[in-house]
């Protein structure tokens, strides 16, 4: 049964619900890889297919458009897997559950897929529509973006022609990107020892958080439950005997975690709930405009392993409130843009070790470069270590731009007003193609999405279809 098939325009749509059908969690693209690559061999396309399954489709310029320089059509196969608490799906066996309401859609209890999705199904429609017209198309399509823009970093960028390159993984409409942040994952190992310790378990459960992402969304002063976490085992240490036993909380550095918990130890459990309700009251207070349904909990549970010591206890309690987090520095030339940053999107415990993982982001190299440092600097004092991993470069804003400036005009035709260009905050993989491709010009755009990486994740069926006539308009006069 379709769900999008009335939806104008109705082949872009048509192939959303497609791969929508398709699992495609970031780490989990081969289904999705190898069916694009079908798509392009019935279709008579030219198509690569690397070993990390990133696609590649190419399709002749349509009629009048032989001579005219190729472009690159560019974006992400792989979605964030994020649901609601009481939602069952498996997300890496099973399709999603899409929704349309007015002028929205959804999908039920999860992530959209949006991001990157409406990138891959106007690629798709611009390829299986020969009479558009267009210049040679070379349709890249990724995998891994959202884990650290893994495809795009061993892309084999050598056989692309195309010099200029549209990029469809921005997230409101009417803004066009010229410029990102570069970045870096710093995975850390805080070793811990454990010993036995009499008393009763409670789980301790900080939910209810807005979450979001950890780029475009890091300047919102939205709570990390991560981070939460620390300050609540931190509070409950001068209130309270206990030792903990383990703490988890978010599976994704770019997203900003929705929820933590941890399992304790204590002799006096009264006591430590009375110590959560209070620091309950606090948070509450304290993000009440950020995260209204933010929420405190002690439960009782069961411990599966003994307890950590005292000293590994006060470690993980150091290690949580005294890494950076959120932004660091505000950049001095562009007003409200966030320079550098950092996000505590991983955390859980092994019986030896806990492991915590931090994206890093900055337009300046030296600033990501001073972030990274100092979260090595802490781990080696808390006996531990930190790695670098993932590590991509930031994408500068061209003063010279034709390929911008085809996209402006053409706005100003159809809009009637004049779009907004900036640099953001979020990694965007045009800096790897940039640095691949010399003399690259390159744009990134979209469709108005809403809370990305979240399951209240919402595309705005309007916006797709201005920004499909806004694509067909610039390819059109790309002679």
């Amino acid at each position: 049964m379709t769900v999008l098939d009335s939806l104008e325009p109705r082949r872009v749509f048509h192939f959303f619900e497609e791969i929508s059908r398709i699992p495609h969690g970031s780490g989990h693209t081969k289904a999705i890889s190898d069916w694009l690559v079908e798509f392009g061999r019935k279709r008579g396309l030219e198509v690569r297919q690397d070993a990390l399954n990133n696609v590649v489709l190419v399709g002749p310029a349509s009629p009048g458009y032989e001579q005219a320089e190729p472009v690159i059509f560019q974006g992400h196969m792989d979605m964030v897997c994020e649901k609601a608490p009481d939602c069952p799906k498996d997300m890496e066996k099973e399709g999603l559950d899409l929704e349309v309401s007015g002028d929205e859609i959804t999908a039920r209890g999860t992530t959209l897929g949006a991001d990157d999705g409406i990138a891959v199904a106007m690629g798709l429609a611009l390829l299986d529509d020969p009479s558009i017209p267009r210049p040679r198309l070379e349709a890249v399509f990724t995998v891994d973006e959202e884990i650290g823009m893994l495809g795009a970093v061993d892309l084999d960028a050598s056989g692309l022609a195309g010099r200029r390159m549209i990029n469809m993984d921005s997230e409101e409409e009417g803004v066009f990107t010229a410029g990102c942040a570069g970045g870096v994952d710093v995975n850390c190992a805080l070793p811990v020892r454990r010993e036995a310790f009499a008393g009763t378990c409670l789980e301790l459960k900080i939910s209810g958080l807005t979450g979001g992402h950890s780029g475009a969304e890091i300047h919102k002063g939205r709570a990390n439950g991560d981070r939460l976490m620390g300050r609540l085992l931190l509070h409950l240490d001068r209130e309270v005997l206990y030792r903990l036993v383990e703490v988890e909380g978010g599976t994704k550095d770019n997203a900003i975690p929705r929820e933590a918990r941890a399992a304790v130890l204590t002799p006096e459990p009264e006591k430590l709930r009375q110590a959560v309700a209070a620091f309950d009251r606090i948070l509450r207070q304290e993000f009440q405009v950020t995260d209204p349904d933010l929420q405190v909990t002690a439960e009782p549970a069961r411990a599966e392993r003994l307890p950590m010591d005292r000293e590994s206890t006060e470690k993980v309690q150091c290690l949580l409130t005294s890494l950076p987090g959120g932004v660091q520095v505000m950049s001095p030339e562009l007003e409200g843009m966030v320079q550098t940053s950092l996000n505590l999107g991983i955390l859980y415990t092994e019986d030896g070790q806990v492991c915590a993982g931090l994206l890093v982001r900055s337009s300046v190299e030296s600033q990501k470069e001073m972030v990274a440092e100092q979260i090595e600097g802490l781990l080696r004092q808390l006996g531990g270590q930190a790695i670098r991993s993932g590590d991509y470069p930031g994408w500068a804003y061209r003063a010279d731009s034709p390929l911008r400036d085809l996209f402006v005009q053409v706005y100003r035709e159809q809009y009637g007003k004049e779009p907004k260009v900036e640099a953001i905050h979020a990694g965007v993989e045009c800096g790897m193609f940039a640095a691949k491709l010399p003399g690259l010009d390159c744009i990134s755009l979209g469709p108005t999405l809403t809370e990305i990486h979240t399951y209240r994740e919402t595309m705005h069926i309007a916006s797709v279809q201005r920004t499909w006539n806004l694509l067909l308009e610039v390819l059109k006069r790309m002679k």
